[in-house]
């Protein structure tokens, strides 16, 4: 089973297809995964098919790692676009996560002003009042809602706990339009065998309702660009992807498509 296991803290500075240079953020264990979520398109693998026994890095291991790493490309190179909290889960789980963010933005403006502080996460943990004005500081506050049939996140996206899209939905606006939306297209069957191709209007169109009205500065959609768990699913062709674009321009909204 393909799977990509990130170190920890620091990973990088590897090449984003949508970030540029990025330096990677790893606020979980190094030898697996803690997610909220186990989606099925995860380049990480499922999760218990890769459960950590490492404790996640403190807050000072963090942050010391980090420094060291900025010292070293400020005098080596590359100079970095983005600082990028991802890695082997969803990084709002660490309990020190806004304390972490934080110290990355005095880091940052330290070392290399001019980057971004970005954070990946699959939303679950934004009704956090403490997380929620944690990614009110970031740059680049990317957050996933891929659809907003709760079928289709239950079998693709599959919640490790309680889960309320609406809630969630909710939870973006609070952002005010700070928040980029980052949507995963792709088609192909779950391990379920049921078709998970979201790229149809049946799911396209209630999605860009919610998606106006949360406003977002930004929608980010892509496709599968690694190898997944379950060798069913395919990318979302161009033709697809530059379609659903044309939807989301036509509302007057910025849209970013990684083929």
């Amino acid at each position: 089973m393909p799977t990509i296991i990130f170190p920890s803290p620091i990973f990088g500075p590897i090449h984003s297809r949508r970030l540029g240079v990025s330096l990677g953020i790893n606020l979980l264990p190094s030898d697996g995964k803690l997610c909220s979520f186990d989606c099925i398109y995860c380049e990480c693998g499922y999760n218990a098919d890769f459960k950590a026994k490492l404790p996640i890095p403190t807050r000072e291991e963090v942050k010391n790692a980090l420094e060291n790493s900025l010292k070293d490309m400020l005098e080596n190179g590359p100079k970095p676009d983005v600082f990028t909290f991802a890695g082997n889960g969803e990084p709002t789980l660490h309990p020190q996560f806004p304390e972490i963010i934080n110290d990355t933005i005095e880091l940052r403006n330290k070392y290399f002003p001019d980057a971004k502080v970005s954070v990946l996460s699959n939303s679950t943990l934004i009704f956090k009042e403490n997380v929620r004005n944690a990614l009110m500081l970031v740059d680049n506050n990317i957050l996933k809602l891929d659809t907003i049939c709760m079928d289709y996140i239950k079998e693709v996206d599959r919640p490790m706990g309680k889960y309320d899209v609406d809630k969630i939905i909710d939870n973006m606006k609070k952002f005010n339009g700070h928040i980029i939306i980052q949507t995963m297209f792709m088609k192909g069957f779950s391990p379920n065998g049921i078709n998970i191709d979201n790229t149809s209007d049946y799911y396209v169109q209630p999605w860009l309702e919610v998606v106006k009205d949360i406003n977002p500065q930004q929608v980010m959609i892509y496709t599968i660009d690694r190898e997944t768990p379950d060798q069913r699913l395919l990318k979302a062709t161009h033709e697809e992807l530059d379609r659903i674009a044309s939807l989301i321009k036509k509302e007057g909204l910025s849209v970013s498509v990684s083929y």
